[in-house]
């Protein structure tokens, strides 16, 4: 079947699903396979269960007329998201970058809807099944979209930007994450700047942030908006980040000078896309962050930043240092395992361990096979139980702690140890 043809399908209803656990009535179900199982074999229950259609590429399970059979399903479902994003006529703006893509996200998203019917990527959908998936969940009401796209090696962001075409792109920083899948920090340069040679190519539009000399550099021919450091300044934080804007002061409820640039992105989307002044000071005050992800959590007395989202060598930096400018009485750190290092890793474990030390935070707990292989004076513990069997023993008495670590750490589960 042609995509003009399928896309006639999908245009009945403007719903697609990958997951028979999760079908929704009327949708088209997209056989998808994996290492552990080839969707084409749930096609007859996707049917049963409501869906309109379904998609396969294997010619042994099209038994009946409403499942359709292409020569690849991941493919198909790929081509149509492009299809469907180049129906609408909005404004698309790309984001990639090492850390904070998410809140990033949530934020411009937030400042967005103040005056449009935004939508931007839910959760971390943000890779070449996430991007199609979230294309081709905008409906015909959207004014405005907000992809968030995502990397671990080279070439995957300038497929990604084929697949959804921004008119706009951000590049929150180039960090030290996935450093095994792109071969190093100049290759984490190559491959988010993936974004800025679409734009250059396609003649869109890049958001920089000055201070950033690498995003400065990479943008030298491209049309861009910088930040107005003019009238976007940081105030303070303590913990929650303040900022002046205009003659206005915005008191967020996220933490972390870290968290300042993407505020800073925020508000420059909001003025590009006329936000009135007050609709994006409203909505940068009443986000707040979930989803483990720079949460300020009080129990029993105790504060808690859980930041156990994701982590690597630049965000741990940013979020000790941040911690420890906090100054605050009994401070204790709980750090897990930072993954896709490859040949860096214990390098880049030892520095974290040696600038923990550095900051003269006292108590410090490392978690991981990784940690546990660094020099510290601190306790290390190989696995999770381990500091579990540890702390049953030896409970935490302190009342201001950071938990951060990769998410496969799972470390949101110490949280169980302040009920």
């Amino acid at each position: 079947m042609e995509i003009h043809s399928l896309y006639e399908l999908y245009k009945e209803h403007f719903l697609v699903d990958t997951d028979t656990r999760n079908i929704r009535k009327n949708t088209i179900f997209f056989a998808l396979k994996g290492a552990n199982f080839n969707g084409n074999t749930f096609a007859e229950k996707a049917l049963a269960l409501g869906a309109n259609y379904a998609i396969v590429d294997e010619k042994v399970y099209q038994t009946n007329s409403r499942i359709i059979l292409v020569d690849d399903v991941l493919q198909t479902l790929q081509k149509l998201a492009n299809y469907h994003r180049n129906q609408l006529e909005i404004p698309f703006i790309g984001l990639t970058g090492s850390n904070g893509k998410t809140t990033t996200k949530e934020l411009i998203h937030a400042v967005l809807n103040k005056k449009y019917h935004a939508i931007a990527t839910k959760g971390n959908l943000n890779n070449h099944i996430g991007v199609p998936l979230t294309l081709l969940s905008i409906q015909p009401e959207h004014e405005i979209a907000i992809i968030e796209m995502g990397a671990n090696h080279q070439k995957e962001i300038e497929f990604l930007c084929s697949i959804c075409e921004p008119d706009y792109g951000y590049i929150t920083n180039f960090g030290k994450a996935h450093l095994e899948g792109f071969g190093g920090v100049e290759g984490v340069i190559k491959g988010k700047s993936e974004l800025y040679t679409y734009l250059k190519e396609n003649h869109k539009t890049a958001i920089v942030n000055p201070d950033d000399k690498i995003q400065v550099e990479k943008t030298e021919n491209i049309k861009k908006i910088f930040f107005d450091r003019d009238k976007i300044q940081l105030k303070g934080t303590n913990p929650f980040l303040s900022v002046n804007y205009n003659s206005n002061t915005i008191q967020t409820q996220i933490i972390g000078t870290y968290n300042f640039n993407n505020i800073t992105a925020a508000i420059t989307f909001g003025e590009l896309f006329n936000v009135p002044e007050k609709g994006i000071i409203n909505a940068l005050e009443t986000y707040v962050s979930e989803n483990n992800r720079s949460q300020i959590i009080e129990k029993n007395n105790t504060k808690i930043i859980l930041d156990a989202y994701n982590a690597n060598p630049s965000s741990m930096k940013v979020a000790l240092e941040n911690f420890a400018a906090l100054e605050e009485e009994g401070q204790l750190i709980i750090l897990g395992d930072m993954f896709e290092l490859g040949d860096e890793s214990e390098k880049e474990h030892q520095a974290i361990a040696d600038l923990a030390s550095s900051l003269q935070l006292e108590n410090q707990y490392f978690i991981g096979e990784h940690f546990y292989k660094v020099t510290t004076a601190h306790k290390k513990f190989k696995t999770f139980d381990d500091f579990k069997s540890y702390i049953d023993k030896h409970p935490i008495q302190q009342k201001s702690i950071l938990i951060k670590g990769s998410r496969g750490m799972r470390l949101e589960r110490a949280l169980d140890f302040f009920k």
